[in-house]
C-alpha cells in the first residue's frame, strides 16, 4: 500500500498555519477551547453514526475530522506553552501502559510477559483500582466525583449508576430495575392526575433514569439504544410520508397508524 502524501506532522503544521496571527484563517484565529467544544461533540457523534450505519467508506473521513479537534486543542496548548500534541500523546501512552500492568511488565511499553493465563476478573478489578487512584490524585474523593457534567444526560445517568454499583449499591439482576420502571411509571400517572406539571417532569426524569438502569444492568449502552430507536422511528415515519395517499398533515392518526403498521411488517 503506497504511503499517504501527508503525515501527522503535516497536519500539525497545517493547524499552526491556520492559527498564524499574520496570515492564518480569520475563523480559526478567533477560536478558543470553549468555542470548538460543540464541534468536538458533533464530530464524535458523526463517527458513531458512520459506524452504526455501517458506512465504513466515510469512517476514515469522520475519524480525520475528530482527530482535527485534538490537533486544534493541542495548538491552543502549544500557544500558551501548556502542552502540545506530542505531550498529549506522551501522557496518553504513559496512562495506558500504567493501566495495563498485565500487558506491560514494570510499566515498560517495550517489555512483554509472553503467553500466560489471563485472569479477566483480576484485570478488571486492577483497572478500576488504578482509575480510582488516578481520580484521587486529581482531588476526587466521593464515588460520583468527576463524572463530567456536560455528558449527554442518558450517558451520564449510566455512568452515575455504574459508579454507584461498584460500592454494592446495585440490583441483583435486571428484574430490579424492571420493577422500578413500573413503580416510576405509576408515579408519573399519579403526578399527571394531580395536575402538578413540575412533579410530572420530576417523575418522568425518574422514569428515564430507571429505564437507563435496565440498559446498564444488561451491559448495553443506553445512548446507543436510543440512537437505534431514533433511526427506526425515522425509517418508519419516512415510509408513512412516502406512501401516504395525501399530505400527511391531512391524514388522520388512524390512517398514519395503518401505514406505520405496514412499515413494521416490512421490517423497517
Amino acid at each position: 500500500m503506497p504511503s499517504p502524501p501527508f503525515t501527522l506532522d503535516d497536519l500539525i503544521y497545517l493547524m499552526q498555519r491556520l492559527r498564524d496571527p499574520v496570515d492564518g484563517c480569520p475563523w480559526d484565529q478567533k477560536q478558543t477551547y470553549a468555542t470548538i467544544v460543540p464541534s468536538t461533540i458533533e464530530e464524535a457523534y458523526e463517527v458513531a453514526d458512520a459506524i452504526e450505519r455501517g458506512d465504513l467508506d466515510h469512517l476514515q473521513e469522520e475519524l480525520g475530522d475528530l482527530l482535527f479537534q485534538v490537533i486544534f486543542y493541542s495548538q491552543f496548548g502549544a500557544e500558551e506553552q501548556r502542552f502540545d500534541f506530542y505531550s498529549v500523546v506522551d501522557t496518553l501512552v504513559a496512562k495506558l501502559v500504567r493501566r495495563h500492568p498485565h500487558v506491560f511488565p514494570n510499566n515498560d511499553l517495550l517489555q512483554r510477559f509472553g503467553d500466560q493465563p489471563v485472569d479477566e476478573a483480576a484485570i478488571k478489578q486492577r483497572w478500576e483500582d488504578i482509575k480510582q487512584e488516578e481520580r484521587e490524585a486529581k482531588g476526587a474523593r466521593g464515588t460520583l466525583d468527576d463524572v463530567p457534567l456536560n455528558l449527554p444526560a442518558l450517558t451520564r445517568a449510566a455512568k452515575l449508576q455504574k459508579r454507584a454499583a461498584r460500592t454494592g449499591f446495585d440490583w441483583k439482576d435486571v428484574s430490579g430495575p424492571i420493577a422500578k420502571v413500573r413503580e416510576e411509571l405509576a408515579e408519573v400517572e399519579e403526578a399527571l392526575a394531580s395536575g402538578d406539571m413540575d412533579a410530572v417532569e420530576a417523575e418522568v426524569g425518574d422514569l428515564l433514569f430507571a429505564v437507563t438502569n435496565i440498559s446498564r444492568t444488561l451491559k448495553q449502552d443506553p445512548e446507543g439504544s436510543l440512537r437505534r430507536a431514533n433511526h427506526k422511528f425515522e425509517r418508519r415515519f419516512r415510509f408513512i410520508e412516502d406512501n401516504a395517499p395525501k399530505p400527511v398533515d391531512d391524514m388522520t392518526l388512524a390512517e398514519m397508524d395503518a401505514l406505520w403498521d405496514r412499515a413494521k411488517e416490512q421490517g423497517l
